[in-house]
């Protein structure tokens, strides 16, 4: 077998060192010469878990893959572990670092060093799992008294959000020909229904919600989920407004951001199909989609809300609704079914998932 490399440790808390070897037995060998004196029963695990590699385990390891040399008496149970270990000692005597942090703030000058002991002192003083305001009453400073809970003031916040996109739907209608407002109208009210049945999305801020499309872990962590033309955050941004008074406003700076933008392109092109109805029926669906819901949205960090023109489209095709044989077609445009009995029936259908952050690149206009 060639020879591959790998970084192996020598124990928990030693030096690491690169060497390569064809078999388990020649790393481990060389492994076991790094800090003399050499002694038997030496073993090598995977620094990740602690897992004990085997001739078999041997073969199957990829190159660079990282080991540590355990002797005897000697336990590692992974990287991870100790991180919370480290963790988890260092919350258990939280007030008193919080004590001595304040001490030092209290003289500190240098503003780097002020701005390290100060996000210290707030992170440690996170009550994450209270939920009432008798269990935080710090957290609800400011907050109005019909919000007994955070969950309840974070749906709520969602709820805001979303009711602020519907306005911009409503207060379109100026773009929308005198004849035609009476259509644009009829789609505006359909959609407001069923913002009202889904409760305006609040669930997406809510950490009690048992839902998939809840957009917080269960303790109420919110992850960055990237500028709209990027798959991820590089950054890694991350908070939890349910922690703290401090972390619950520098949520609001947060963006439900439009992949493809509202403004320039959704409302838009909900105009030019009303204009073109022409007795088709248009999927009002597919547009409240692309403005309340993370088909299009995406939660960014204010630092990855790129303010830039975004030059996606939407689809095309999915503006009308195809014309099922045999089935006349009663378009939503024409206002000859009610908004109301158009969900009654929408209701008994599933309805058309739009596939996760699909978009159409728009052409640029040629100069």
């Amino acid at each position: 077998m060639a020879a591959k490399a790998f970084k192996v440790r020598a124990g928990p808390g030693g030096r690491k060192y690169g060497l390569a070897a064809g078999s388990l037995a020649e790393l481990l060998r060389k492994a076991s010469l790094l800090e003399p004196p050499l002694v038997e029963g030496c073993r090598l695990g995977c620094y990740e878990d602690g897992a004990q590699v085997s001739e078999e385990a041997f073969r199957a390891l990829p190159e660079d893959a990282e080991l540590i040399l355990l002797r005897p008496g000697e336990e590692w149970k992974g990287y991870v572990s100790e991180i919370e270990r480290f963790l988890s000692a260092f919350s258990s005597c939280s007030s008193g670092v919080v004590h001595a942090a304040r001490g030092l703030l209290s003289g500190e000058e240098a503003p780097k060093r002020c701005k390290l002991l100060s996000d210290l002192i707030q992170n440690l003083n996170e009550n994450i799992s209270a939920e009432s305001r008798k269990e935080d009453e710090m957290w609800f400073e400011g907050v109005e008294s019909r919000f007994k809970t955070k969950s309840s003031y974070m749906r709520h916040s969602c709820e805001s959000r979303i009711r602020g996109y519907m306005k911009e739907v409503g207060a379109y209608i100026s773009a929308v020909p005198p004849a035609l407002q009476m259509k644009f109208r009829g789609i505006a009210e359909a959609m407001l229904e069923k913002l009202k049945l889904e409760k305006y999305n609040g669930f997406y801020f809510d950490r009690k919600e048992e839902t998939k499309d809840r957009l917080c872990t269960p303790e109420g962590w919110f992850s960055c989920q990237g500028p709209f033309d990027t798959e991820d955050c590089s950054w890694r941004h991350s908070i939890n407004p349910y922690g703290n008074k401090e972390s619950r406003i520098l949520f609001s700076t947060w963006n439900l951001d439009h992949i493809i933008e509202k403004k320039r392109e959704v409302l838009p092109t909900l105009v030019e199909a009303v204009k073109g109805c022409d007795g088709k029926e248009i999927d009002w669906e597919y547009f409240y989609r692309l403005m309340f819901t993370t088909d299009n949205l995406k939660l960014v960090h204010i630092v990855c809300h790129k303010k830039t023109v975004h030059n996606f489209g939407c689809d095309r095709t999915k503006i009308y609704r195809k014309r099922k044989t045999g089935r006349k077609s009663r378009p939503l445009c024409s206002r000859a079914l009610s908004p109301r009995v158009q969900l009654s029936k929408m209701k008994q259908k599933t309805d058309g998932k739009l596939p996760k952050n699909k978009m159409i690149k728009k052409t640029p206009p040629h100069s």
